[in-house]
């Protein structure tokens, strides 16, 4: 796994997750399976309180991983989906997304798509 260190993505991506507060910045279309791991593992975690805990992840140093999409489903939409992994309630969760820009980006347009939770 490579760390998000295009400057560019890593500034869009940045900024998306500084905008959590707002509506459209961090959406989520995760499958049934996702939404009832979160009931069950994240005890009373809302998906607002996870976009908080993602900018807070980040915004304190956390890793974005880069990864190449290979997947024949998205390679063709997606050149790269980002993963972020952290405790949430003691639990290790991973969180893959997906970031929408371009670039150059321009301030308070990008967002991002989340598009899987589950434990590593």
């Amino acid at each position: 796994m490579a760390r998000l260190d295009d400057p560019t993505r890593l500034a869009a991506y940045k900024n998306a997750l500084s905008n959590w507060r707002f509506k459209d910045y961090i959406q989520f279309n995760l499958s049934e399976q996702s939404h009832q791991w979160i009931r069950k593992e994240l005890d009373g975690v809302t998906l607002e309180e996870i976009k908080r805990l993602m900018f807070e992840f980040v915004a304190t140093g956390g890793i974005i991983d880069e990864v190449r999409e290979t997947r024949p489903m998205w390679c063709d939409r997606y050149e790269f989906h980002y993963d972020l992994r952290f405790p949430i309630q003691g639990r290790q969760v991973y969180i893959e997304t997906r970031l929408h820009c371009r670039a150059p980006f321009v301030q308070d347009e990008p967002w991002i798509l989340v598009a899987n939770i589950h434990a590593p």
